[in-house]
């Protein structure tokens, strides 16, 4: 697999971000030369709630025209590159905006939603997160029949949240090479939404790709965790997978108020008639390590990847070029599969 599906042209993409969307991040975008970002918009909302939140994108998208775009597909990568923009990719972190009907995963996708999670946190319809990993028992007859109709319209599966049995279930049942969008190896830091080294060989194994996690909680020494220490381990990573698998998923949640992370564990928001949760009381955002705060801080990621060994194109791929090559074969229609719906009804 080459580094670039356009010659010597370089993307910058990151695949997951969920920031609190601000002319300010945007021009952090612009600063750190980012031409793409894979936005989440949905974590526990249904379709309808899913659906204000593209309405709300689609202000975004009228009152920043010169610094945003919408993305749906990988030639808006380089419309974004080339007019000084950056095209935003639509995700959720979770199927329950899909509901409990899978031809509305053919609407999500004509909205713009170009990735779905199978699961979140906890087990649902289609697979278990990784919080229940005791209770995996793999992706469900549903959720298989979400896949296909997901390969059908060019959706890309993420298991970046699922447990160990369903991601591996997802990456051999998927007739597309999945993503795990946002996350990190196990061996390197050992927590459950890092992904073990089987994993990470049957996605190489697949041309999927891992997106790296530079959320605190998924790091080496957390806050502290060092450059050198995170290229280090991305090094080791290509070893297993192929550089050619590799991207960058930060998982920037910049400018988002502690109560959002208790929401993203828990589901439900915060108010005078709500008290929050148990299991989440106290929980908040970590500071980010002090080389990347920002979308502007991108460039110094290429530059400790190269430092630890990797060639220019290597680089080059991990930072952009390997994502868009993705785009460009995840996002169009099969035309030779049916919808999971007509073949649920067979």
């Amino acid at each position: 697999m080459t580094a670039s599906t356009n010659g010597d042209a370089n993307y910058v993409i990151d695949g997951l971000q969920y920031c609190s969307w601000s002319e300010t991040v945007f021009r952090q975008m612009r600063a750190g030369g980012v031409d793409a970002v894979h936005a989440t918009i949905a974590y526990h909302e249904d379709f309808r709630e899913t659906l204000g939140n593209i309405l709300a994108w689609n202000r975004l998208f009228d009152q920043f025209p010169s610094l945003i775009m919408p993305g749906r597909s990988a030639e808006d990568v380089a419309t974004a590159r080339d007019t000084g923009r950056t095209a935003i990719f639509f995700g959720t972190q979770n199927c329950k905006p899909a509901e409990h009907d899978l031809e509305l995963i053919e609407v999500l996708h004509l909205l713009g939603v170009r990735f779905m999670q199978l699961s979140y946190n906890s087990k649902c319809a289609w697979a278990t997160g990784w919080v229940e990993e005791d209770q995996d028992e793999g992706v469900t007859e549903t959720g298989r029949r979400a896949i296909a109709e997901m390969n059908r319209v060019g959706m890309v599966v993420d298991m970046s949240h699922s447990a160990e049995r369903s991601t591996l279930d997802a990456i051999e049942q998927s007739s597309r090479p999945i993503a795990v969008s946002h996350a990190n190896p196990s061996a390197w830091r050992a927590t459950g939404r890092n992904k073990s080294d089987a994993v990470l060989k049957a996605l190489g194994e697949t041309g999927g790709m891992l997106g790296f996690s530079l959320y605190p909680r998924h790091l080496k020494d957390d806050s502290d965790c060092t450059l050198e220490s995170f290229c280090e381990m991305a090094a080791r990573t290509a070893e297993i997978m192929g550089a050619e698998n590799l991207g960058i998923g930060s998982d920037l949640c910049q400018g988002q108020p502690d109560a959002v992370v208790r929401w993203m564990r828990s589901g439900v928001w915060e108010d005078e008639d709500t008290p929050t949760p148990d299991s989440v009381k106290g929980v908040g955002f970590p500071d980010q390590p002090d080389w990347f705060r920002t979308n502007a801080d991108m460039p110094g990621i290429a530059a400790g990847l190269g430092a630890v060994g990797f060639s220019a194109t290597e680089t080059a791929g991990i930072m952009g070029n390997n994502w868009h090559r993705f785009f460009a074969y995840s996002f169009g229609p099969a035309e030779a599969r049916e919808p999971a719906a007509a073949a649920a009804a067979g």
